[in-house]
């Protein structure tokens, strides 16, 4: 079985031109080259601000870039056609697709409604600030433009828990409604509830809002013939729904679904958590690691290689692990923002692409790069991040050559390393790789004797000498300061060309 690899398909400031779906089709083959078995796709629905936002602001869920709504018929990245055909490109190729999945809350209410309600403190939600009151909040969607096609569902004030306040924009009101005074049970207690994020928080309680949103997903793939998801913010979002949720789809199609959850919280143990009270429905992105990388990132030769995998998913759970080193939350200028210092890059790529433990997710910038400016303090800054060397080619040498059985040499605080001996599936495969954050070093490690008296070299070109292998299936390793190097068999060399 070929290993998985996921590849994130955009990043937060793609340009607002429509011509993502688009550029995504024309890069099909491309990414079936690299090994890619299945591309995540950003929000394809409505977003409040129309072109100019990532989709996470979602309006409406029926609207793919269809119907003249928010100032716009297309969405930031193009329309429905053009994404229907994206699917179909990438599917041609064997690829699979995994949407972006935004049920926690909407924005861009068509009109305002009176309601009663209560305001609570941002930083304890169970915390009531004042008295219930009556006030004017943005929560009723009827979706003028779209005319009831596909769904004739109005939301109002009775799907939603909470809103923020009209006149008071940094007000949290909790609703007051027949499902309850308070917010739904979440996994853990950050914030005291964590249920409100933004917008108009989706009330899972309402019997009508769970149906609802049965039909769209029945709808969506349907329609667009997706084979996964990745769900958004499910930390803000009762995990009975998604128990439910799942199931339904999963039932309704008779088929397994890929699915992988975003819960962002650096503790492994709320993901444990949260995976319990799934059932290990989802996968989950490891957080943790990221966290790890980041952090080795900044502290450079400080930071204990050998400790870069405590307290992650991928070393608890790599069975329900999605590894990853930045994505579009990451980013700079971002609420989370958390960016991998460019020097670690690669090393974090190749502990996450050519080890056995995890499904690693390739993000966009990191590939194709990035650019992009925002204001800050009157202050215009521009932003460049060019991709991750040796990138491209320790994708192929995932897709070709790390398998089989691996050996681990975490026993030194700056230089660690491991080997993939290869198996009879990949009679070819095997490779080597050595990373450190400190200064250039050597390492004597096994990669099994179905290599002996072979010769290896190191790909990223960090070094020049050619390695034979021992009858015994040892060899001594090199790497450069602060640096990775991935050592395969001179003859496969071809393959990463």
């Amino acid at each position: 079985m070929n290993n998985q690899t996921l590849f994130q398909f955009f990043h937060w400031y793609y340009p607002s031109d429509g011509s993502l779906w688009n550029h995504c089709a024309e890069q099909a083959e491309h990414l079936k080259w690299l090994g890619i078995t299945r591309v995540w796709l950003p929000p394809a629905y409505k977003s409040a601000n129309g072109q100019y936002e990532p989709g996470y602001a979602v309006y409406d869920l029926f609207d793919l870039g269809e119907f003249d709504q928010k100032g716009t018929i297309p969405t930031k990245y193009g329309t429905k056609d053009e994404y229907l055909k994206c699917i179909d490109a990438l599917h041609s190729k064997g690829i699979g697709v995994a949407a972006d999945i935004v049920l926690n809350h909407k924005l861009g209410a068509d009109e305002k409604e009176t309601v009663t309600v209560i305001a609570v403190d941002d930083e304890d939600r169970h915390h009531h600030r004042g008295e219930k009151h009556e006030a004017e909040v943005y929560t009723k969607f009827t979706f003028p433009g779209r005319k009831g096609k596909y769904s004739e569902y109005v939301w109002d004030w009775h799907s939603f828990t909470g809103a923020g306040g009209t006149h008071q924009p940094h007000t949290i009101y909790s609703i007051i409604s027949e499902y309850g005074e308070d917010w739904e049970e979440m996994v853990d207690d950050e914030k005291g509830n964590f249920d409100y994020l933004m917008g108009s928080d989706i009330e899972f309680r309402n019997p009508h809002v769970r149906d609802e949103l049965r039909w769209w997903g029945q709808w969506y793939l349907e329609l667009t013939k997706i084979d996964g998801l990745r769900l958004d913010a499910v930390k803000h979002i009762t995990p009975s729904f998604f128990v439910e949720w799942l199931d339904f789809l999963r039932n309704h199609f008779q088929k397994d679904i890929f699915c992988v959850a975003e819960y962002w919280h650096r503790d492994v143990n709320i993901l444990l958590k949260y995976l319990s009270a799934l059932g290990d429905r989802t996968q989950l992105f490891d957080v943790p690691l990221h966290f790890n990388f980041y952090l080795a990132s900044l502290r450079g030769n400080e930071y204990d290689l050998r400790t870069i995998f405590d307290n992650t998913l991928v070393q608890v759970r790599p069975d329900m692990s999605v590894t990853f080193v930045d994505n579009h939350d990451t980013q700079p200028l971002q609420s989370l923002e958390s960016t991998v210092d460019y020097w670690f890059k690669p090393l974090a790529y190749a502990l996450i692409l050519l080890r056995e433990q995890g499904i690693p997710c390739v993000f966009y910038a990191g590939y194709y790069g990035a650019k992009y400016n925002d204001i800050i303090q009157e202050q215009e800054v521009n932003v460049d991040m060019v991709p991750v060397q040796h990138l491209s080619k320790m994708l192929v040498v995932r897709k070709n050559l790390a398998y089989g059985m691996q050996r681990d040499y975490f026993d030194h605080p700056n230089t660690i390393g491991w080997t993939r001996e290869g198996n009879d599936d990949m009679p070819e495969s095997g490779c080597a790789v050595l990373i450190t954050n400190g200064t250039a070093g050597e390492k004597s490690m096994e990669i099994g004797n179905r290599h002996a008296n072979k010769t290896f070299i190191d790909i990223t070109g960090g070094r020049e000498e050619k390695v034979i292998i021992d009858e015994n299936g040892f060899a001594t390793f090199f790497v450069n300061d602060a640096s990775v190097s991935v050592w395969i068999e001179e003859s496969k060399a071809t393959v990463i060309n």
